[in-house]
């Protein structure tokens, strides 16, 4: 399987199918070579529900153990709980899941002590290298004592630290619909929201790596058909959807409507802000909503524009020293979370939000959505590069338009803009669009589309 890597090791984590492009027995490989590159005594292992997941994080484990390492299995839990307990126990971790990925894919997600990211650029290379290496030609010899392996429960203390970052002692009683989609969200949700005023109505908390009901990927506008559905019908005051692993998490208010993620950016900056004494750096990825920066520096921060992507995310976080972070794709990172991402945090600031007034969601987002977005648009082109050239050729020297380069191509004029990038993994074009009325984003959106698609 050796050959395989350079399509299971991925730009932040490992990701393929079980068992054709990995097993158990590579599993163990990764493990020992996680705890080389870690170089760590101690390290926290946690899985989500899919069917493969339990031995793959096993055998990760006995890799681990093999180098001399002591590894602490947490079992069951959604990524956001693993980074806990590499934050709060202060040591190296890895969650096994495919996040959305369908039922037949498994991966890995590593972080360094602190939840500190593992991407291409810091130990996931040198970790596939030894892997190919070992596979070739044999695991190393263990050395010395090996470590142990032993359990430890972390869902209460997650739990715990969550609800200790938003004060939601006071707010009113809210009914909430939560779908699950049969991932993690079923496993964590009924704890954290334990001893709230709130009325859970939970869709497909089973946990079922095969997904039956619909992917866990909310952010598929189809995944939330149910939900939006389920609210209308229960009169529910707002709905949450979490993606596989539950480290995303998705809104929709009182009508059953989706709420952007950029609107719940824009609200969670707010509050994190006022926490903060009204200043701190706020981190926002090239294509949120331009409400984003613009809220953030009316209630006293100062907004940072990042390319798209937790790496950069997470690492101009460090380089800042800001309090919070959000990405168009509804992960949402805390500097008071190891500056990790949680979708779950995000979800306890919309409720203490939502229940520390009486207006309905619809009401309280909408002095967030201030412009008209077309959502991300994937067209299969040929030549990316001739593509982004051609839309460069077009609006170059027009009056008050200005183009930048930070990722992909932005072009921004006085009241709309637009972003084009390529795909890392497939030959496709992505657009994103926003204007501040329907009527110029569309015609910004389809003048784009025609170059593109030629």
């Amino acid at each position: 399987m050796a050959g395989d890597l350079s399509q299971l090791v991925k730009a932040y984590d490992v990701r393929g199918v079980v068992p054709d492009q990995w097993d158990e027995t590579l599993a163990e490989l990764f493990g020992m070579a996680f705890a080389q590159v870690t170089d760590a005594d101690a390290i926290v292992v946690g899985h989500d529900m899919r069917p493969s997941s339990p031995g793959l994080s096993r055998a990760f484990a006995r890799g681990a153990a093999a180098r001399g390492v002591d590894v602490t299995e947490i079992g069951l839990c959604s990524t956001d709980q693993l980074y806990f307990a590499s934050g709060a126990l202060n040591l190296p971790g890895a969650m096994f899941t495919a996040s959305h990925n369908p039922a037949r894919y498994n991966g890995i997600k590593m972080c360094r002590a602190g939840a500190a990211p593992v991407g291409q650029d810091t130990g996931l290379a040198e970790i596939r290298a030894l892997v190919e290496r070992w596979s070739d030609s044999g695991a190393p010899e263990a050395v010395g004592r090996p470590g142990t392996v032993g359990a430890r429960e972390t869902l209460q203390e997650y739990a715990a630290y969550l609800k200790s970052l938003v004060d939601l002692t006071s707010i009113r009683p809210l009914k909430v619909v939560v779908d699950a989609a049969n991932g993690m969200g079923g496993h964590t949700v009924p704890t954290v929201l334990a001893g709230l005023p709130v009325d859970l109505v939970p869709m497909y908390f089973e946990l079922d790596g095969t997904f039956p009901n619909h992917e866990a990927n909310p952010l598929d506008p189809a995944n939330l058909v149910d939900l939006q559905r389920r609210v209308r019908e229960e009169g529910a005051d707002l709905g949450l959807a979490f993606d596989g692993d539950a480290d995303r998490c998705f809104v929709v208010d009182e009508r059953g409507e989706p709420v952007s993620p950029s609107a719940i950016t824009a609200l969670v900056a707010e509050r994190e802000l006022a926490r903060n004494g009204g200043e701190g750096v706020i981190i926002h990825n090239l294509i949120t909503s331009w409400s984003v920066p613009e809220v953030v520096e009316e209630h006293g921060g100062t907004p940072v524009r990042t390319r798209v992507g937790h790496s950069f995310i997470k690492a101009e976080m460090a380089r800042t020293g800001a309090i919070f972070g959000g990405e168009h794709s509804a992960h949402y990172y805390f500097k008071d979370f190891w500056n990790a991402d949680t979708g779950m945090l995000a979800a306890l600031h919309v409720l203490a939000a939502l229940g520390g007034q009486e207006g309905p969601l619809s009401k309280l987002v909408a002095q967030y959505e201030r412009y008209v977005g077309s959502g991300e648009i994937n067209s299969a082109v040929d030549d990316q590069a001739g593509r982004v050239a051609a839309i460069r050729s077009a609006y170059e020297g027009r009056d008050g338009v200005t183009l930048d380069t930070l990722d992909g191509l932005t072009v921004s004029g006085a009241d709309w803009w637009f972003n084009v990038r390529p795909s890392n993994t497939e030959p496709l074009l992505r657009l994103n669009a926003e204007a501040r009325d329907a009527g110029v984003m569309a015609a910004i959106r389809d003048e784009v589309l025609a170059i593109i698609r030629g």
